[in-house]
């Protein structure tokens, strides 16, 4: 999330047996379901830009896009969505 002393902070999140077990998930697919959920709500919130939130659930610009018009979730686009679509479109990856 953000860099202490230029090394990069991850966040491992555990979830405990009995939440996984109520998220009714085949156990192979509990991780990505989980990650494309918190992408979507974190993405809907302001809290992650497009590229960050496709990139935490894993999934391709189309793909992200689709998932959202399936959650009824409205595309933000102000400066840096516009920075990342011209790097995009000039074939950089823009996550």
């Amino acid at each position: 999330m953000h860099k202490e002393m230029g090394k990069q902070m991850g966040i491992d999140l555990h979830i405990s047996p009995s939440i996984a077990e109520a998220l009714r998930l085949p156990e192979a697919d509990a991780e990505q379901a989980l990650r494309r959920e918190l992408a979507v709500a974190l993405y809907s919130r302001g809290m992650l830009s497009f590229g960050k939130a496709r990139e935490l659930a894993a999934l391709d610009k189309a793909a992200f896009g689709q998932l959202l018009g399936e959650r009824g979730v409205i595309r933000h686009y102000g400066p840096q969505e516009a920075a990342e679509d011209l790097r995009y479109a000039a074939g950089h990856d823009a996550a």
